[in-house]
């Protein structure tokens, strides 16, 4: 179904967004959408929008299967502003959001729906799940100049570290079970990226609610919501695979020329498969088998 305005599809948000999960895409540019649609699809969830602008085209059987909505030039900050109108629009439901080119990933994904591990995390008492972004790249730049190839996707199998999040309310004391992760192409290319964006951890899947809003650093304004895992154990993580990051350095005119490969001795093939990212302590089951 076609939504010509986020507005015109929150009138309908009774009808469409009354179960969920529900996956909210932004489109940035033309990279991979059906992929990255498709894959989401794949995985459970129950609808599908797509936040895309006006002049892209989809596949046919892509435009029956999602909520299309119009808009022009997704950014970060209409991405924010979007999802939280859709949080007060449809309370109550697990959403989850991404961009373009990112694609997620959860333990057994493979043989689990998102909606199975949605309700196990729920009978833990968890009302939002921690996702690293884990940044995917193609190994060869001058074939894929954008540095987005699924089949010969990469990604770093070490250099991700935490710090504590420090509390600016309370003495800059660090705040409990919260930490700021880093990691990937914002690490190892740094001088390219403005510190606020270096982080790598994203508060993608949530249980909306009245009164809640993501902030524009992808954290949410409840700050239990920001936490890594409840009081008395671990719990699930997931990751969002996403050629993002590198796609900005490939593209902005600052780094552009001064990068010529992603590639390092730490880069291994992305084998698109849980198992992998479990295996590189990417994400975590929790206490889920």
């Amino acid at each position: 179904m076609k939504y010509a305005s986020v507005s015109e599809l929150l009138k309908d948000a009774q009808r469409q967004l009354a179960k969920g999960p529900v996956a909210m895409v932004f489109v940035e540019d033309d990279v991979e959408v059906d992929t990255t649609l498709r894959h989401h699809l794949e995985l459970g969830f129950r609808k599908v929008v797509c936040f895309i602008p006006p002049a892209f085209e989809l596949d046919e059987d892509l435009e029956a299967e999602i909520l299309r909505v119009d808009m022009n030039n997704p950014t970060s900050g209409t991405m924010v502003e979007t999802v939280n109108q859709v949080i007060n629009a449809a309370p109550g439901i697990w959403l989850y959001y991404c961009f373009n080119a990112e694609y997620l990933f959860f333990p057994f994904c493979e043989s689990r729906t998102v909606g199975e591990m949605i309700a196990f995390h729920t009978e833990e008492r968890r009302d939002s799940m921690l996702t690293y972004v884990v940044d995917l790249y193609a190994e060869n730049l001058s074939a894929h100049p954008m540095a987005v190839s699924l089949e010969n996707a990469h990604l770093d199998r070490s250099g991700y570290y935490a710090l504590a999040r420090k509390d600016a309310n309370n003495n800059y004391h660090p705040k409990e079970r919260q930490l700021d992760f880093y990691g990937g192409l914002r690490w190892r290319f740094e001088e390219h990226v403005p510190y606020e964006k270096r982080k790598i951890d994203r508060i993608s899947l949530f249980l909306s609610k009245p009164g809640l809003k993501l902030l524009p650093d992808f954290t949410f304004n409840d700050e239990e919501y920001n936490t890594y895992s409840c009081e008395w154990h671990h719990n699930l993580t997931a990751a969002v695979c996403s050629f993002r990051t590198a796609k900005a350095l490939k593209q902005n005119p600052g780094s552009r020329d001064a990068i010529h490969s992603f590639s390092w001795h730490n880069s291994v093939p992305f084998e698109w498969h849980s198992r992998q990212l479990l295996d590189l302590g990417l994400m975590e089951p929790g206490q889920w088998f």
